[in-house]
Formats: structure tokens, C-alpha cells, sequence
């Protein structure tokens, strides 16, 4: 039988002596999607302590699984939906628990299968932040990752994606296929993440990469006229 497991999260910004303090369940000894992954703390702290650019937005977190950072970017202000694959509703069930576990009555779940263009994919509302946490995990699924960040960032030609994976190999890398969905990323540095409160070693901080994604209009432009 599954046991689920409170872990509590706080994050602190140290310019301003702020905290914020998320907590989180988890199915102890599961797989996928229903534990945290070592870059959903640090992508969730990125969040934190850059939460004047998600205050009022629309932010929507695919591969969401416990949502961690999505939870983080709801309770800075955000309007948050939480989203997972149409074939694991358990993952969307956890989404449920952690927003019901930091009374978040108003983030919404739905199911994002990557690679798949849905009616409900395209009927989301405008975005302007897209989360994406450690998604860049089993090779054979990175294409249809982008290609789904690809479809919003054209839906959604003003919105970046705040991206965090932990690297796991140099021969792993997405460069190619960026290029060939129009998009263009660039590294920023990771956040501190010795405020952080939580069972996040510092080796995570050393094999997580954090970047933003943005859709390359001059590469869509000239698709678009050629």
C-alpha cells in the first residue's frame, strides 16, 4: 500500500528577509511523477525570488507531477494551472493534494500529454510563463517536449519558459531540437540555494542547469513567408 508523506519547503530571500513556506505530498517509495525531483526545488526558489515577473500572470506548469514549483508561483500570485499527462491521472491527482495542502483553491489541473496537440491544449488562455521541471529526463520524449512548448510559445509569442533539468549526460542536450522548433534558449544562473529548507544537497545544485526558453520570432517570421 502507498504511504504518502508530508515534505514542507521554505524559501527565503535574503534581500528582503522574505519567506515563503509550501508544503508538499508525496507517495513515498513511488516513481515518476508523485515524488519531488531535485530541480523542482530549485526551480521553484528561482520563482521565489523572482516573483515580481509572476504576480497577476497566467503560469501554466507542464510534467507538473507534485507541482512544487507551480505551487510556489500560485502562492506568490500567480493564476496557476497545474498540468500532466492525459495517461497518469495519478500525477494530476498529486497536483490536487498539493494545492489542496496550501489552500489553493483556485489553481486549476488539467491533462498535457507532450507531443500531442489537444483541443484543450489549444484553448488554454493566454499564458505568460510556462514551467517546465526536469521534463528533459528519458530521451525518447524530448522532442515531444519541446515540440509542445514549441505550440505554446507560438500560441503565446510574448510568454518564456522557466525550464530546470538536472543533467544526468553531456551527450543529452537539446540544442538541435530547439532550433528546429523556433525556439532559442539562454542559461541564467542558478538561484542560492543554501536559504532553501528541504532535502536538497548541494551536488543538486551542481547538476541542475536552469534556463529560459523563448520563441525565436525571426526564425518564426521566416517560416512563416517562406
Amino acid at each position: 500500500m502507498s504511504v504518502t508523506s508530508i515534505k514542507e519547503f521554505t524559501f527565503r530571500d535574503l534581500a528582503t528577509s522574505e519567506s515563503l513556506s509550501v508544503r508538499i505530498p508525496e507517495v513515498v517509495d513511488a516513481s515518476y511523477g508523485l515524488y519531488v525531483w531535485p530541480s523542482a526545488p530549485v526551480l521553484a526558489q528561482y520563482t521565489w525570488l523572482h516573483r515580481h515577473k509572476v504576480r497577476g500572470k497566467s503560469v501554466l506548469e507542464i510534467g507538473a507531477g507534485t507541482g512544487l514549483p507551480g505551487i510556489v508561483a500560485a502562492k506568490c500570485g500567480a493564476r496557476v494551472t497545474l498540468s500532466d499527462s492525459v495517461a497518469l491521472p495519478q500525477c494530476r491527482d498529486r497536483c490536487r493534494s498539493s494545492a489542496e495542502a496550501n489552500g489553493l483553491s483556485d489553481v486549476s489541473v488539467m491533462g498535457i500529454t507532450w507531443g500531442f496537440i489537444s483541443p484543450d491544449l489549444m484553448d488554454l488562455p493566454s499564458l505568460d510563463l510556462i514551467l517546465a521541471s526536469d521534463c528533459f529526463y528519458d530521451t525518447k520524449d524530448f522532442e515531444d517536449v519541446v515540440m509542445t512548448l514549441s505550440c505554446l510559445l507560438h500560441q503565446n509569442p510574448h510568454a518564456e519558459v522557466w525550464c530546470a533539468y538536472q543533467v544526468r549526460s553531456p551527450s543529452k542536450t537539446i540544442e538541435l531540437l530547439l532550433s528546429k522548433w523556433k525556439l532559442r534558449g539562454e542559461q541564467v544562473p542558478l538561484p542560492d540555494m543554501t536559504t532553501v529548507q528541504c532535502s536538497v544537497t548541494s551536488h543538486a545544485q551542481q547538476e541542475v542547469l536552469l534556463f529560459a526558453l523563448r520563441l525565436n520570432t525571426a526564425a518564426a517570421l521566416e517560416d512563416a513567408l517562406s
